[in-house]
């Protein structure tokens, strides 16, 4: 079995080499990292982009513009080979905040000149001792909800910033054991298999066969965080439930684990038609959005304990019509 050692240290000196560049050298420290044809799947308003150019020009440097100086505070770091093309590639997992002074906009976001918090999930796929694909998730309407900009409605959920691991365990930089692994990704499939198979439906049964009773729920922006199967319903499950028709699931670009750690995304993972008040923000509609999805798992023995979730609710509402980056520029003006 791979023990993943050269892949991971390629990726942290990576990601090192990216949190201490200036925006003048950005794409030359892209370009030393990365394949030629390296291309980069990102929240709105990022979307796809190829290329060291781009990924310089529509990444990094507006976050590093915005917030500079850019400290990287990671919690969750793996990697392993990906269930979807079984088992052919490996990728570098890491989740965790970019701590910043909000000292320019960001997409017309007005800056506070205080320190700020991004919550963003990382993805690379390492081959020939090169990045060839990667990842970028930045939970921006998080961003947004601490700011308490007007657009934002108040959530279900926990509003606030998503922890690590309570073990604090969670920074693989050394091989853990495959067993393990094997356990955890099995454990998340099964669950994941049974909640498609019933239509994006959860009750407290289907709870009590994957979950721990003190789960916790880490949740995206829009939605909040959520503890216990009791918070869980109440905090998500139910309005997600009630406020959108499940369409279609659409799969997984990635599906990997190590230790009691794993996850996946999705380039949509699922469709959803809004038709009721989602988030407090939807209305009845014919639209169908995308939502493209972020689950990372913690595994305590044979269940989950603990289950981070980034959504880019930023592109699911676009798709249905509504804006929330231009609703916050037209404020301003």
């Amino acid at each position: 079995m791979p023990d993943f050692q050269t892949e991971k240290l390629l990726v942290l000196k990576f990601l090192n080499a990216i949190d201490n560049a200036d925006e003048n050298n950005l794409v030359e420290i892209i370009s030393k990292y990365t394949s030629e044809n390296f291309n980069m799947k990102c929240t709105h308003p990022f979307n796809e982009l190829e290329g060291a150019d781009k990924i310089a020009k529509y990444l990094w440097s507006p976050i590093k513009k915005s917030f500079k100086p850019i400290q990287r505070r990671m919690d969750i770091f793996y990697a392993g080979t990906n269930l979807v093309d079984n088992h052919s590639s490996k990728w570098v997992v890491n989740m965790g905040h970019l701590l910043g002074s909000f000292n320019n906009p960001f997409f017309g976001i007005e800056p506070t000149k205080k320190t700020v918090m991004l919550w963003y999930c990382e993805f690379y796929k390492v081959e020939n001792n090169k990045i060839t694909e990667g990842a970028f998730f930045l939970d921006i309407l998080k961003f947004m909800q601490h700011l308490k900009l007007s657009v934002v409605p108040d959530s279900t959920g926990m509003i606030g910033f998503n922890p690590g691991p309570k073990t604090h365990d969670g920074l693989y930089f050394e091989k853990q054991s495959d067993e393990e692994g094997n356990k955890t990704l099995d454990l998340m499939m099964r669950m994941a298999n049974r909640l498609i198979g019933e239509g994006m439906r959860t009750t407290v049964s289907d709870l009590e066969k994957d979950w721990h009773d003190d789960m916790i729920w880490w949740g995206p922006g829009g939605i909040g965080a959520s503890y216990t199967y009791d918070g869980y319903l109440k905090g998500h499950t139910g309005p997600f439930e009630e406020n959108l028709e499940f369409i279609e699931f659409s799969g997984h670009v990635l599906e990997n684990s190590e230790g009691n750690f794993g996850g996946w995304f999705g380039w949509p993972n699922l469709k959803m038609r809004p038709k009721g008040n989602y988030m407090g923000l939807t209305q009845n509609t014919d639209l169908i959005g995308e939502m493209r999805v972020v689950d990372l798992y913690r595994r305590d023995k044979d269940k989950i304990a603990e289950n981070w979730i980034l959504i880019d609710h930023l592109h699911f509402l676009k798709c249905v019509g509504i804006d929330l980056l231009e609703r916050n520029k037209k404020l301003n003006n």
